[in-house]
C-alpha cells in the first residue's frame, strides 16, 4: 500500500473498454481515477457493487472522479452487463489478465472446497499525476462504494 507521504507511481497501461473506446491511464483529466477490479459479470456480488457504484456516480464526477471496472470478462459480456445494469461508466476489458497481474489481484481462492484462480476484489484510487493514492484489497461490497467516495471526497483539492 502506497502511504499518503509517497505515493507510488502506477505504470502507465492502456485496454479495451465499453462504447468502443480505448483506456489510458497517463494523462486522465479527471482529479481521481478509481478502478475497481471484480471477478465476473452477472454474478450477485459483482452485480451488486456495481450498481453502489453507479448510484453514487454523480457524486463521484462531482468530487471529480471517474469510475471503471475491470474484469477478465470480454467486451460483449461487459456490453451485456452494462446495458442490463444501465452503468454510466465505462468496463474494462482485461481477459489475459495483464491489467489483473499489474495491480496484483490474481489470488487462488476457495470456490465450493476447490481452489481456483481468479479476481481478489480490489479497488485502487489513483490521482491525476498517475500515483496510487489508496487501495483496498479483499473487499466485502456492502458499503464499500460509500467508503470509496468518502476518501476522494476527504483529499484536500489539488
Amino acid at each position: 500500500m502506497a502511504d499518503s507521504q509517497t505515493p507510488a507511481s502506477v505504470p502507465d497501461f492502456s485496454a479495451v473498454m465499453t462504447g468502443d473506446k480505448a483506456f489510458q491511464l497517463a494523462g486522465r483529466a479527471a482529479r481521481y481515477t478509481v478502478l475497481y477490479f471484480y471477478p465476473k459479470d452477472n454474478t450477485p456480488g459483482c452485480t451488486t457493487e456495481s450498481i453502489a457504484f453507479r448510484e453514487l456516480h454523480d457524486q463521484f464526477l462531482d468530487a471529480g472522479t471517474e469510475i471503471y471496472g475491470i474484469s477478465r470478462d470480454s467486451l460483449r459480456s461487459h456490453e451485456g452487463f452494462k446495458s442490463k445494469l444501465g452503468l454510466p461508466f465505462e468496463l474494462i476489458s482485461d481477459p489475459q489478465e495483464l491489467v489483473c497481474l499489474q495491480f496484483g489481484v490474481m489470488k487462488m481462492k476457495n470456490m465450493y472446497g476447490k481452489q481456483v484462480r481468479g479476481v481478489e476484489r480490489s479497488t485502487f484510487v489513483i490521482d491525476a499525476e498517475g500515483r496510487l493514492v489508496k487501495e483496498w484489497r479483499g473487499v466485502k461490497v456492502p458499503d464499500h462504494a460509500d467508503e470509496v467516495l468518502e476518501f476522494v471526497k476527504s483529499q484536500p483539492q489539488q
